[in-house]
């Protein structure tokens, strides 16, 4: 599964997951859902780029 940075620099690893905000482990960004944001700035899923 790929990784993917916000602009602010986080990064959603999807072997991790967001447990905080009840983002299981092994949940691709893709399943990630409408409504999540980045934990650090707020920033929506669009403003994500995928990691190579």
């Amino acid at each position: 599964m790929d990784k993917w940075e916000c602009p602010c620099g986080y990064i959603y690893d999807p072997m991790e997951g967001d447990i905080e905000n009840n983002v299981q482990a092994e949940t691709a960004f893709e399943d990630l859902p409408d409504d999540w944001v980045c934990p650090l700035c707020g920033a929506e899923k669009e403003y994500f780029e995928k990691l190579d």
